[in-house]
C-alpha cells in the first residue's frame, strides 16, 4: 500500500473541506459508513483500503485528482510509477494503468463455484483434504 501511506489523513482532509460527512463519501462509493471509517482509521491495524473503483468515485464524485489522494511524489529515481504487476511511466495515462489493474483483480477474483469448492474442501476433514489432494496430485 504503498501509494496509500497518507490516505486515510487525506481523505478526512477532504471531507472536512468539502463538509462531507462519511455517509456522503459512503453513498458516493456504494459501500457503507463503517468502511469509510476504516479507511480513515489513524489505527494502522484497523485501516482498510479502497478499491480501484472506491478510489476513483472519490475523485471524480468530488473533481479531486487522483495525485492529491495518493502518495505520488516519492521522488523516485526511474520515473516509473509502481503498482503490484503494473509499471507506467509519469507520462501514461493513469486511468488506463488503472483499468489494466482492476482488469487483472478481476481475473484473480474466485468465481462463486470455485469459492463453494473452497468452502467445502476447508470443511473436509484432513484425511479428505488430503485425498482430494492426491487425487489432484500434489
Amino acid at each position: 500500500m504503498r501509494y496509500l501511506q497518507s490516505f486515510h489523513r487525506r481523505l478526512r482532509q477532504l471531507r472536512q473541506t468539502g463538509q462531507l460527512s462519511l455517509a456522503d463519501v459512503a453513498d458516493m462509493c456504494g459501500v457503507d459508513e463503517a468502511r469509510v471509517g476504516s479507511w480513515e482509521a489513524t489505527d494502522p491495524k484497523q485501516r482498510s483500503y479502497p478499491g480501484v473503483s472506491e478510489l476513483l468515485d472519490v475523485c471524480l464524485k468530488t473533481e479531486t485528482p487522483l495525485d492529491q489522494l495518493l502518495d505520488m511524489d516519492d521522488g523516485g529515481d526511474s520515473g516509473q510509477l509502481e503498482l503490484p504487476g503494473l509499471a507506467f511511466s509519469n507520462s501514461d495515462d493513469l486511468s488506463v494503468a488503472l483499468k489494466e489493474l482492476e482488469r487483472e483483480l478481476n481475473r484473480l477474483q474466485l468465481s462463486e463455484e470455485e469459492l463453494e469448492l473452497l468452502r467445502r474442501f476447508r470443511k473436509a476433514t484432513a484425511e479428505n483434504r488430503r485425498m482430494v489432494l492426491q487425487l489432484l496430485g500434489r
